[in-house]
């Protein structure tokens, strides 16, 4: 099958893998403070940060990209602002297409590891802060190993996830070849041709298998790292 691939197809899975490894990667420290932050704090608009966050899950994913483009877009207020100063640049460039997949995956994401942290006991937190930890360290020492399944599932769901985000994405940065066209874009380019359908199929052979072996290995390593812990 991967014998098979031509240049271009190659590229829109090299660019695939590199939207989504940036994507989960760059998203993970934020995930991780906001599913603590909904799991153990009380605050003013929690509930709408919770209807935030979740809301790529129900909007239309064009309607996202629409929204990207206009406030990440060089004539959107953030975009115009980063472009201007920092010589940034998301519309129409890969690193568009890793934002767009980053806030797609986001949502699943931050309900693995939430769903970790609500697991923990709060009383042996309580008890390791007892004994003189402060904050950080039982965080470190306690929450963080407890909570480690949970990270890593939602880090390899998000990451596959990202691998087959296609309406965002393409409407945020388009469909460009060698630079923004992903392996979903590629498939439905493959697909608009004619005598395309070869192409489109071997691309998501490859878009089901690693959909696939990431979802075998989140629950293989939450089972692996959950037995270590219990045998601690």
């Amino acid at each position: 099958m991967f014998e098979a691939l031509t240049p271009d197809e190659w590229r829109a899975v090299a660019l695939s893998l590199r939207v989504s490894f940036w994507a989960t990667a760059l998203s993970l420290p934020f995930g991780l403070l906001t599913a603590f932050a909904l799991a153990r704090w009380r605050f003013p608009g929690q509930q709408v940060l919770n209807g935030l966050v979740h809301l790529p899950l129900i909007l239309p994913p064009v309607v996202t990209g629409y929204l990207l483009l206009l406030t990440f877009g060089k004539a959107g207020t953030v975009g115009a602002a980063l472009d201007r100063w920092f010589g940034v640049s998301f519309a129409f460039h890969w690193t568009g297409a890793a934002l767009a997949a980053a806030i797609m995956a986001f949502p699943l994401m931050v309900r693995a590891i939430r769903l970790a942290v609500e697991a923990v006991d709060p009383k042996l937190e309580d008890a390791a802060a007892t004994l003189g930890a402060s904050r950080p360290w039982v965080f470190a020492t306690v929450t963080l190993p407890l909570i480690l399944p949970g990270i890593l599932a939602g880090a390899i769901l998000a990451f596959a996830k990202a691998m087959g985000e296609f309406g965002a994405t393409i409407t945020f940065v388009s469909n460009i070849p060698g630079k923004t066209q992903t392996l979903p874009s590629a498939i439905y380019t493959f697909l608009q041709v004619p005598g395309g359908e070869p192409q489109a199929i071997r691309l998501v052979l490859i878009a089901v298998a690693v959909a696939l072996t990431a979802l075998f290995l989140s629950e293989w390593v939450s089972r692996a790292i959950a037995r270590r812990i219990g045998a601690a």
